[in-house]
């Protein structure tokens, strides 16, 4: 059933796969090209036929929105949609550095209702900047072949300007590639709507 509610959880899940005036809610772009975030001068995957990118505005420093995004392993705390994380290696996340997280996902179109283990492996980071990761998305009856996941953060006036872009390929998912960059923008969305109430209250300004 392709409930907003199906494309909100499984678009989290896959994702490990505004500026101070503007509003604070996701705004969303399906293009790429010029613009699109990066980190370390890497993008997302040009080839992709799925994308999606997203942007909002935290009203907390940006120590804060960068601590909560990169300790992977308490994601489980703050997204609905993560069940478990756990780092595959010790310290701040650098490159080569990886996790692995979970989240159910409900039947649609595509699968039947599963469980996703999703393989994260830093690529690039810049601290309190920006971070790249990619890897595989597999459950049962369901697999990614590969996403591709990069996040910006930019400190504006007291506040954060996050924007991220993921992308996705893979045999299954491309047989509908509307329905899945819908999935997968619900999912982003869903991302950064969490991460914003999670820093804002920790800040008190929710």
């Amino acid at each position: 059933m392709r409930t907003a509610r199906a494309m909100s959880t499984l678009l989290a899940i896959v994702g490990a796969l505004t500026v101070a005036a503007a509003p604070a809610s996701a705004t969303p772009d399906t293009g790429s090209g010029p613009g699109a975030p990066q980190c370390a001068g890497r993008g997302t995957d040009p080839a992709a036929r799925i994308r999606y990118r997203a942007e909002t505005v935290i009203d907390a420093p940006l120590r804060t929105v960068w601590r909560i995004q990169t300790d992977v392993a308490r994601w489980p705390t703050w997204q609905s949609a993560v069940t478990t994380s756990k780092r595959l290696d010790r310290g701040p996340l650098r490159p080569g550095s990886s996790f692995r997280w979970t989240t159910p996902v409900p039947e649609t179109a595509l699968n039947p209702a599963t469980t996703l283990a999703v393989t994260s492996t830093v690529k690039q980071v810049q601290r309190q900047k920006c971070v790249r990761w990619t890897g595989p998305a597999v459950g049962k009856g369901l697999r990614i072949d590969q996403g591709v996941h990069v996040w910006e953060f930019r400190e504006v006036h007291g506040r954060v300007h996050v924007r991220t872009e993921e992308t996705w390929r893979g045999a299954q998912p491309e047989q509908d590639v509307a329905f899945s960059t819908a999935v997968l923008g619900a999912g982003l969305d869903a991302w950064l709507k969490d991460l914003k109430t999670t820093a804002e209250r920790e800040c008190g300004r929710h």
